[in-house]
């Protein structure tokens, strides 16, 4: 029998979680620093500071900002990428049988919290663009919760989540990459397309080696930077083109350029890029104004469609699925841990920031409206999500599930 080897990803399943701790810390000490009176305008100060070279006139000087938000998050994609392909071709999602599910709660826990937004903001033309911001999951947040519950929730409706929030990541890749996309440079994109074929080609000759593509992975970032397809979808490309060297029935050898890759960049990702990119976005001044716009159409779209929207589309899927004989449900888990597993995919803070500010660039009152709503909604997720699944009856199996 072949030993299949751990991944970065199934090693954080099984750990604590640490990542999902450091991001809270981190997002905590933005807030403090971001209502602090003395610190209030140290914090703008440092998020804002000037650093480096200009790259590209569309974005301007580069600030500690942009270089956590367009550069280190190039990475966290990186490893999103290749978790992706991993996950298709030796995991969770290897077979149709095992996509089919995560894959239709996935869909509908994106349309349904688009569809929510849009009918609170009542489709006002200045807030349109935001539709994509409660669309997504925080994997790391989500299963920091998990995390918390030890055994009272099985290890499948882990596994789920983690799928679900896989899927989940492709769709908001793609939506970054053909909605949040201006003004492109033609000659960057060429350069970036001969780029990754350059990878590709690697691939398909057997390039063993993780300097060459680290090299390229650097060379397609700049090239799409300055095309103007957001630098971070460079990342879960040249993910693709890492090799797994996986064979039918067989998964990847412990010394495969992805596995090696993946557990070398994965902590970085998870405890420092992530926690990073939380402190820099996560600072909302919390005066009056600010309480008083959280009732305005913009942050309770986001609150609700999070909150809301994502519990109707991944419960309700689910649930049709299993009614209709289409997919299997999870086994060792019941209608109520699937539930407050589908609530807790209403935390979707790292990647509902990164998206609310792609989708109302230079304009930071929205920015900051939707951040509110952002924290409402996941706070509010996280929350609910963590009662039902503390107070839900011990797992049944499948059959009775299926029965009831």
């Amino acid at each position: 029998m072949i030993q299949r080897p751990s991944s970065a990803l199934r090693d954080f399943l099984t750990g604590e979680a640490g990542g999902a701790v450091l991001l809270i810390m981190a997002a905590a000490l933005a807030m403090l620093l971001a209502n602090l009176p003395a610190a209030g305008h140290f914090y703008h100060d440092l998020v804002h500071a000037q650093v480096g070279p200009m790259l590209t006139p569309k974005l301007g000087p580069m600030t500690v900002h942009l270089w956590i938000n367009d550069g280190l998050m190039a990475i966290f994609f990186l490893v999103v990428g290749l978790e992706i392909k991993r996950e298709f071709l030796d995991g969770g999602l290897s077979t149709w049988e095992r996509r089919r599910l995560p894959v239709l709660a996935a869909v509908a826990g994106m349309v349904f919290p688009a569809i929510v937004y849009l009918l609170v903001t009542g489709g006002e033309p200045g807030l349109t663009n935001g539709w994509a911001i409660p669309a997504a999951t925080d994997i790391a947040f989500a299963i920091g919760v998990l995390a918390l519950l030890g055994d009272r929730a099985p290890a499948s409706l882990k596994l789920f989540l983690t799928a679900v929030a896989i899927v989940d990541d492709m769709g908001a890749v793609a939506i970054i990459a053909l909605v949040y996309t201006q003004g492109l440079d033609l000659t960057a994109l060429t350069g970036a397309a001969v780029v990754l074929a350059v990878l590709y080609g690697m691939n398909r000759a057997g390039v063993k080696a993780l300097t060459p593509y680290m090299i390229g992975f650097a060379l397609l970032w700049y090239f799409t930077l300055l095309s103007g397809v957001h630098a971070t979808v460079a990342g879960v490309l040249a993910a693709l083109t890492i090799p797994i060297r996986c064979t039918p029935g067989a998964p990847d050898a412990v010394d495969s350029p992805l596995h090696r890759l993946e557990h070398a960049v994965h902590p970085w990702s998870a405890y420092l890029i992530i926690p990073l990119f939380g402190f820099v976005n996560a600072g909302l001044a919390l005066n009056a104004q600010m309480f008083a716009l959280l009732l305005e159409p913009l942050p309770l779209g986001v609150a609700l469609g999070l909150f809301v929207g994502k519990q109707l589309g991944i419960f309700g899927a689910i649930w049709a699925a299993v009614r209709l004989n289409i997919a299997d449900c999870p086994s060792g888990a019941n209608w109520t841990q699937i539930y407050g597993m589908s609530l807790l995919c209403g935390i979707g803070f790292t990647m509902s920031l990164f998206i609310g500010g792609l989708a109302f660039p230079g304009q930071a009152i929205l920015v900051e409206e939707a951040k509110g709503g952002i924290l409402m909604g996941s706070l509010l997720s996280a929350l609910v999500g963590f009662a039902v699944l503390r107070w839900a009856a011990p797992g049944e199996r499948r059959a009775e599930m299926a029965a009831g």
